[in-house]
């Protein structure tokens, strides 16, 4: 049986990343695709113009005639852009429970557009946060969360991870790629401590969505059942074979999208 799985995030028109990134990881790692927008975006590989936020009433409403019709196997959160939307989308999710959740805290462009009101930051600790079985945030998000200095180091990592357990996540994958070292580590804890995914750091321009990508196929994995490390030790396999592979993509002039389709094409 296929899993159906839900994106709730921003649109990019350029197809790096946001609900269309996510859609393709979905179809990358065999299930079926469901988006609800957030927002649209003007934006490119360059950076983003311009953000229009979809109605928060209207985003719930989306969200509703999809449980109401469809067995929904798993869900990502993305661009959450307002604490209206972070709220209403906490409103319908709350009274689904027990399916699993991967909430990635879109808050910054590749270009330094920022992606979310910093009313909102409060919102997403506050109601999203403890909905979530997994959140995934990279070193600036996750300083953002805490309020505090950006992680340097592994120790550090692994203690901001432990402090977003703490605001009622079931469990974080703080990414490293970040940190200004030639490897690009992972770290996911959870109720039963931590592990590490170690990965080489790739050379490419080509990280535009990497993010959604990511979070995507995590919840694409536990969506078909996968327990929460193999998922994320599959997703990043994935995902280091789309950067790699990038570059048989030509994709504008800028940050260029990963190759999600890259063991077909």
């Amino acid at each position: 049986m296929t899993a159906n799985i839900l994106s709730i995030a921003g649109s990019d028109p350029s197809g790096g990343a946001g609900i269309q990134a996510d859609l393709k990881a979905f179809a990358a790692r065999g299930t079926f695709g469901m988006a609800v927008l957030t927002a649209l975006t003007a934006q490119n590989t360059q950076g983003v113009s311009g953000v229009h936020l979809i109605p928060a009433a209207f985003v719930a409403d989306q969200i509703r005639e999809v449980f109401s019709d469809v067995r929904v196997d798993a869900v990502k959160i993305g661009m959450i852009a307002s604490a209206e939307i972070a709220e209403a989308v906490a409103d319908v999710l709350s009274e689904h429970p027990d399916v699993p959740l991967v909430l990635d805290p879109v808050m910054v462009a590749k270009g330094g557009h920022s992606l979310l009101a910093t009313d909102a930051v409060d919102a997403l600790k506050r109601r999203l946060l403890p909905l979530a079985t997994l959140i995934t945030p990279n070193l600036p998000e996750a300083a953002a969360l805490l309020g505090t200095a950006e992680a340097k180091d592994r120790p550090t990592m692994t203690r901001q991870a432990e402090q977003l357990l703490s605001l009622g996540a079931k469990a974080a994958l703080i990414k490293g790629g970040h940190l200004e070292t030639a490897e690009s580590p992972d770290v996911l804890t959870g109720q039963h401590g931590s592990v590490w995914f170690e990965a080489a750091r790739i050379a490419t321009p080509n990280t535009h969505g990497t993010g959604c990508t990511l979070s995507s196929a995590v919840a694409a994995e536990l969506g078909k059942g996968a327990d929460l490390a193999d998922a994320v030790r599959t997703a990043k396999a994935y995902l280091a074979g789309a950067i790699a592979r990038s570059n048989a993509l030509t994709v504008g002039s800028g940050h260029g999208p990963v190759h999600h389709f890259h063991e077909w094409w």
